[in-house]
């Protein structure tokens, strides 16, 4: 017997999918491209989600039609694949023309050292050589002005084409915003979620920031609906995740991931940053005691499939540098100095990954300067 895909599709006809009661076909659920190679039949079956309840009933209910419709020497049985739909991710806005990655570094808690993250890997990147912006999206809690010793900054506007422009503050070769330029930094924000994220598309829409390399975003704790403002107004090129191994902290790392590689918002991880994974202190620099519990962000790694970017110890300099104005990535020569200039070169690794799975239009060529 010859065989031809109408005639599966017609066998397939008689499967009905148990969600709604139509069949195969009516819920265009078989993909275009029905292999045939002699007795041998091979295709896809799509469905909504990947955890459809039904996939192996289906699977199994269309193996039994073919048979049963088709003839008893086809051969069937695991030549049928799945495939899932994906929700079309919402184009972001054009703006940053000029930005050629943009890393958000987010945590599903405050508290875990995100901020500190988030300035030292835009420092440690510009002294690698890179043009690095630093936009403070933490829109409740800014720290970048105080790290970066520029409390008393307050931007000047420039005319550029016509459009009066925030004139972003530069220091350490890095080109820093932050909403605490802009109000009052003794008293409390009392802004609702779309007042913040208006603040925060502005400070993206309505600054000069010219040429970048990496565009680094210090996100706001959680996740919340800045989050999706940033998603939708950036093309985000992956997002670093920050946690201390505490289960505690690690449970909101979990759905921080979860909530960037939702369908809907589809960023990419590009991995985990283990914070605080351990107190080594100055006297002596070979111990460590784990005040947090050990190796936390390596397991959850493992368990959510992505990298771990680093390990990052406590120490007393961490604190005083950010106090001081004077971030750690500095001082290349510290213990602590030497990891977040890991991190960032793990980071352009992981950067350089993800450009690369872009479709050849999209692919840009990030060097240094």
């Amino acid at each position: 017997m010859t065989l031809y895909p109408q005639l599966i599709i017609d066998a397939l006809k008689n499967v009905r999918y148990p969600g709604n009661g139509k069949s195969l076909v009516e819920n265009e659920m078989i993909e275009d491209n029905i292999r045939i190679d002699g007795q041998k039949v091979s295709f896809s079956l799509i469905f909504e989600k990947p955890t459809d309840p039904f996939i192996k009933s289906v699977v199994k209910a269309a193996e039994m039609a073919i048979l049963t419709y088709v003839g008893e020497n086809v051969q069937i049985a695991g030549n049928i694949s799945v495939k899932t739909k994906q929700a079309p991710k919402p184009e972001p806005e054009q703006h940053l023309a000029g930005v050629k990655a943009v890393i958000g570094v987010s945590s599903g808690k405050g508290g875990v050292g995100k901020s500190t993250v988030a300035s030292n890997l835009a420092v440690a990147l510009a002294q690698q050589g890179y043009k690095v912006g630093l936009l403070d999206a933490d829109i409740f809690g800014p720290s970048a002005p105080k790290m970066f010793g520029v409390e008393d900054a307050r931007p000047m506007l420039e005319v550029v084409d016509g459009r009066e422009l925030i004139v972003p503050e530069e220091k350490f070769g890095v080109k820093i915003l932050s909403i605490g330029f802009f109000i009052d930094p003794n008293k409390a924000l009392l802004w609702r979620g779309g007042m913040a994220s208006n603040a925060l598309k502005q400070l993206i829409t309505d600054a000069n920031w010219g040429e970048l390399d990496y565009f680094v975003i210090d996100m706001p704790p959680g996740t919340s609906d800045i989050h999706l403002t940033l998603i939708q107004s950036l093309g985000i090129t992956g997002t670093v995740i920050v946690s201390t191994p505490q289960e505690v902290a690690l449970a909101d790392a979990r759905k921080g991931i979860e909530m960037f590689t939702n369908d809907k918002v589809n960023v990419p991880i590009l991995g985990l940053v283990e914070n605080m994974a351990w107190f080594t202190p100055a006297e002596l620099p070979n111990n460590k005691y784990y005040l947090f519990g050990k190796e936390g962000c390596k397991r959850l790694s493992e368990e959510m499939n992505v990298p771990l970017l680093g390990q990052l110890p406590i120490v007393q300099s961490i604190c005083e540098s950010g106090d001081s104005g004077n971030p750690i990535a500095l001082d290349k020569e510290s213990i602590i100095g030497k990891a977040f200039n890991d991190l960032a070169k793990k980071v352009v690794e992981e950067t350089e990954k993800r450009i690369q799975n872009l479709p050849p239009t999209q692919r840009v060529q990030v060097k240094k300067s």
